[in-house]
């Protein structure tokens, strides 16, 4: 078994996974178990890392040569709150043949089902049991910065400037950059390693917020309820079914935004609704948001006093009106892949990362793949040979 492998396999099995109804950073204090590992192994290494109160992990790696660009990687800790973190059972499918895998007795990966899995046929997959996800997201890009981190470590003959590195809590739950320390952070750019396929180099991104919808019902007895009682679980509903039909995640794609319901909570007399907004497009993602305001405002007309409140708070932004002024970053990406005998492949991310909050803050930083596939649930897995690659890109990336 590589080094790279075991690596990945102790940290999966580590519980990270974060907390979005916490108040605290990190959201659970667990995250910090792997942080601890982490910092301890890169002193073991040698070098000075740091581990703030946040749960943030930082290291210098110096250079040891002039006329190299200053460059960081990152990769998050957590693991997502949509399905169960805990007790992960890693299963490795060596030289996958391209059949059925059975995760359990209930559970099985398929090729029909998942078509991705025909492009890791004769790769050894990593998956799960069926009953946590496996935490390829992002456990994969940490295994493979910390790859890199040993090699240098090891080969002082690899020549490169200064180095950063962060592994951040709280990605998940869009809090990953919150107490981000951009002082100690000393970069032209950097690259998220929170991507799936290797070759993937990821630079546009959704616009994203959140929506919080209130509810106030008029609660009586059903029985003398006529022309009198306005049920908020009805409203819930009836707001719910004024937004447009078709803008839903599981009838959009590629640059299609949407809307999406991710929590109701209801009774007569109040009702919650929480949903994530999301477009590429600036000027759809703002009428997106204006549309939530105006079902509310229509509501509250309609029954004469005020029976909804919308609460919208934007989460983060497309990293690429920022990156369009400087696609040589993407273009050494993609050339330090071409340099691995990979295709390079840039596609809109369904999704942000850490980067897009931190591009807009004035640190320039797309995303790559790490070789980690069907994140955040039981048919999560990950291909061994494409993080031994995704470690080869990084080796090419600090050469400019």
């Amino acid at each position: 078994m590589n080094r790279l492998l075991k690596r990945f396999l102790n940290y999966v099995r580590i519980d990270t996974q974060s907390n979005p109804n916490s108040k605290t950073q990190p959201s659970t204090m667990k995250q910090k178990n792997l942080s601890k590992l982490l910092f301890n192994e890169l002193s073991d290494m040698g070098y000075s890392p740091i581990l703030d109160e946040y749960g943030y992990t930082y290291c210098h790696i110096k250079k040891n040569a002039e006329g190299f660009t200053s460059v960081g990687f990152i990769s998050h800790v957590d693991t997502s709150p949509d399905f169960n973190g805990s007790n992960v059972n890693p299963k490795i499918i060596k030289s996958y043949d391209g059949k059925k895998i059975e995760l359990n007795s209930n559970l099985f990966l398929d090729t029909n089902s998942y078509p991705i899995l025909n492009s890791v046929i004769g790769d050894d997959l990593v998956v799960t049991d069926g009953l946590s996800l496996l935490g390829a997201d992002d456990k994969c890009g940490v295994a493979e910065i910390m790859e890199l981190a040993q090699i240098l470590s090891e080969d002082t003959s690899i020549k490169h400037g200064d180095i950063y590195i962060c592994f951040t809590p709280d990605e998940e739950i869009g809090k990953g950059t919150i107490n981000f320390n951009y002082d100690f952070f000393k970069v032209n750019y950097a690259f998220t390693l929170d991507g799936s396929t290797v070759g993937e180099i990821e630079y546009e991104n959704f616009n994203a917020a959140s929506a919080i919808v209130k509810f106030t019902g008029k609660a009586i007895h059903p029985g003398s309820a006529k022309n009198k009682m306005v049920n908020a679980s009805r409203l819930a509903m009836e707001f719910h079914s004024l937004l447009p039909k078709k803008m839903i995640p599981s009838l959009t794609s590629s640059y299609e935004g949407f809307n999406h319901l991710t929590e109701l909570k209801a009774q007569v007399d109040s009702a919650l609704s929480k949903y994530i907004i999301r477009n590429h497009d600036l000027s759809k993602f703002k009428k997106q948001k204006e549309k939530f305001e105006e079902i509310s405002k229509y509501l509250n007309n309609k029954y004469s006093y005020e029976c909804s409140s919308v609460v919208i708070t934007d989460t983060y932004f497309n990293m690429y009106e920022k990156i369009k002024p400087r696609m040589d970053i993407i273009e050494i990406a993609r050339k330090s892949i071409e340099k691995c005998g990979i295709k390079a492949i840039s596609n809109p991310i369904r999704g942000g990362t850490d980067g897009a909050v931190l591009t807009y803050n004035g640190l320039l930083c797309p995303n790559l793949g790490t070789g980690g596939f069907n994140f955040h649930g039981p048919y999560e897995f990950a291909s061994v040979q494409q993080m031994n690659k995704a470690v080869k890109i990084l080796l090419e990336i600090i050469k400019y």
